[in-house]
C-alpha cells in the first residue's frame, strides 16, 4: 500500500494557493519567490501522481483531487499545529496561556485593548492571538488550535456549522459608513440609504473563505471603484476622497483623522451579532480572558460617535 509521504510545507502550498487562488498572491502569503512556490506544488503533484490545480481564467483553479487534498490538508496542519502546543504545553505547563482566534475587524482595538487590560489585572496569563476568518477559526477550535475565537455570524455572512461550540455573545455596536472629511456628507450627523445612492465605494478583498466588508448592504445598484485587502489601503483611499465604505464599530475608535464615521438609518438591516466561541468548559485563564473582551466590546459599543462639530475639532 502506497502512502503519500510529503512534507507539511507542501501541504500548506497547496492550501495557501487554492484559498488565494493565484501563485503570485500565495507566494507573497508565505514569503517564498514565485519559482520557487510552483516547484514545491510540482513536487506534491509528483508524489500524489495527479495534477492537484491548473490555470484557469479566474488564476490557478482545484483539480478535482486538489479540492479532495487541500480539504484533508487543512485538517492535517491543524491537526499538527494543535500536536505542538500539546508538546510545547508538556515541556512548560499553561499556567495561564490560552490560544484566541479573531476575524481582521476584532485585532484593530477589541482585541489589543482586552489584551492590555488582561496583562494589568492579571499579568501570569499570556493570549497567544490569531487573526483569521470565521470558517478558518471554527476549523482551529475544532481541532483544539484554538481555546477561543471571536467570530460573526448574521446577514450577509455564511451559515456556519457550529455544532458543539457554545457561544456567548458580546456587544458589537452597530455598522457605520466611513466618509472622508471633505465629503459632502461627513457633517450629517446621521444618513440614509437613499444618501449613499451614486456614491463610489471602497471595498474589502480577500481569499475564498473570508467574507469582506463591500459597499452598504442594503443598497442596490453599488458602484466599486477599489477593491482592497488591508483596511489601511482602504481607508487611505477614503481619507482621499476616491470612495467611501462600510465600517463596523469595533473600527470606528482607531480611524484616520481625515476619515469620518456615520450612523445610517437602516430598518432594512438586521446586523449581525459578535461572538465568543468556545468548545468545553471554560479554564480559569478562559473566563479572564472572557471577561475582559466582554468589558472593552462594551465600552467601544457604548462609545458615543461625537458630533460633527466635535469631529472637525479632533
Amino acid at each position: 500500500m502506497a502512502y503519500l509521504n510529503v512534507h507539511p510545507q507542501l501541504l500548506q502550498a497547496l492550501r495557501t494557493v487554492l484559498d488565494t487562488g493565484s501563485l503570485t498572491a500565495a507566494a507573497e502569503r508565505l514569503g517564498f519567490t514565485q519559482s520557487a512556490l510552483s516547484k514545491q506544488i510540482a513536487t506534491l503533484e509528483t508524489a500524489a501522481g495527479t495534477p492537484l490545480v491548473r490555470r484557469g481564467p479566474r488564476g490557478v483553479e482545484p483539480t478535482e483531487a486538489g479540492t479532495r487534498l487541500a480539504a484533508r490538508a487543512a485538517t492535517i496542519l491543524d491537526q499538527l499545529d494543535a500536536a505542538r502546543r500539546e508538546l510545547d504545553d508538556a515541556a512548560a505547563p499553561l499556567d495561564g496561556r490560552l490560544a484566541l482566534g479573531g476575524f481582521p475587524a476584532t485585532a484593530m482595538e477589541l482585541v489589543p485593548r482586552a489584551i492590555a487590560r488582561l496583562r494589568a489585572d492579571h499579568p501570569s496569563i499570556r493570549v497567544g492571538f490569531l487573526e483569521s476568518s470565521t470558517l478558518v477559526q471554527i476549523r482551529r477550535l475544532r481541532a483544539g488550535r484554538l481555546d477561543l475565537a471571536l467570530i460573526a455570524v448574521g446577514e450577509g455572512l455564511p451559515e456556519y456549522d457550529l455544532t458543539g461550540i457554545e457561544l456567548d455573545r458580546l456587544p458589537a455596536g452597530r455598522l457605520l459608513v466611513a466618509v472622508g472629511r471633505r465629503h459632502r456628507l461627513a457633517r450629517a450627523d446621521r444618513v440614509t440609504v437613499d444618501d449613499l445612492a451614486g456614491e463610489d465605494w471602497v471595498a474589502g478583498r480577500g481569499g475564498r473563505s473570508e467574507p469582506q466588508f463591500g459597499a452598504w448592504p442594503t443598497l442596490t445598484g453599488a458602484r466599486v471603484v477599489a477593491e482592497l485587502g488591508g483596511w489601511a489601503a482602504r481607508l487611505g483611499f477614503v481619507a482621499a476622497g476616491l470612495g467611501i465604505m462600510t465600517v463596523p464599530s469595533l473600527a470606528a475608535g482607531i480611524l484616520p483623522a481625515d476619515v469620518v464615521a456615520i450612523e445610517v438609518d437602516d430598518p432594512a438591516w438586521t446586523g449581525r451579532t459578535l461572538s465568543l466561541a468556545r468548545i468545553g468548559a471554560l479554564t480559569p485563564a478562559g473566563a479572564a480572558v472572557r471577561s475582559a473582551l466582554i468589558t472593552e466590546a462594551s465600552a467601544i459599543a457604548a462609545r458615543s460617535r461625537p458630533g460633527p462639530a466635535d469631529q472637525h475639532r479632533r
